[in-house]
């Protein structure tokens, strides 16, 4: 994907906008296992995945618990420093080779308060990462855990070919033991 693509598919921008967004804009590629963001720090940088996948994660006890996975087109980002400038809860994993477009967060509110189009834009990137995270969490507490496999793999069939079983196990809240008698029909 370009990064117009993906700055376009958040909300359309007159080119004039979208050259200044552009302009802010580095190509960066990291390797597989690469942690991009880690909790307890106030991260400020926002990413945009060109090709590859990540995970987000949080540690609890003696486990990592994925709550999120982003593929080509998606938003990196941690919410809360990105909004508040406090430190995140979560890592955020690369779990494929990845190329990612990056920008400063400084930068970006900096483009918010000279073009109202790019203000617009910053809003409706905002409310489609919260619209995310509030379907993410219906989901979790509606259904059983083979419905929630089953509409994950409606609604990402690549991701089962290129992301760990154990890690979409914890994404569903379900064990790999579980997921595994999902996926043989005996649950």
């Amino acid at each position: 994907m370009t990064i117009q693509q993906i700055l376009c598919n958040i909300y359309p921008l007159p080119p004039q906008s979208l050259a200044q967004l552009e302009s802010i804009a580095e190509q960066k590629s990291h390797p597989k296992g690469h942690l991009l963001l880690r909790a307890g720090r106030i991260e400020d940088q926002v990413y945009f995945i060109k090709q590859g996948i990540a995970r987000a994660f949080s540690e609890k006890r003696d486990r990592n618990v994925t709550f999120w996975f982003g593929q080509e087109g998606d938003a990196v980002v941690s919410m809360r420093s990105y909004v508040e400038q406090k430190p995140g809860y979560e890592h955020i994993e690369l779990l494929e080779d990845c190329k990612l477009f990056q920008m400063e967060a400084a930068k970006l509110q900096g483009l918010y308060r000279q073009d109202i189009n790019i203000a617009n834009w910053g809003r409706k990137f905002a409310e489609k990462e919260i619209i995310k995270t509030e379907n993410r969490l219906i989901k979790l507490q509606i259904g059983s855990a083979s419905e929630r496999y089953k509409e994950f793999m409606e609604e990402n069939p690549a991701l089962l070919q290129r992301v760990p079983l154990g890690h979409i196990a914890s994404y569903l809240g379900i064990s790999a033991v579980s997921l595994s008698r999902i996926r043989a029909g005996k649950s």
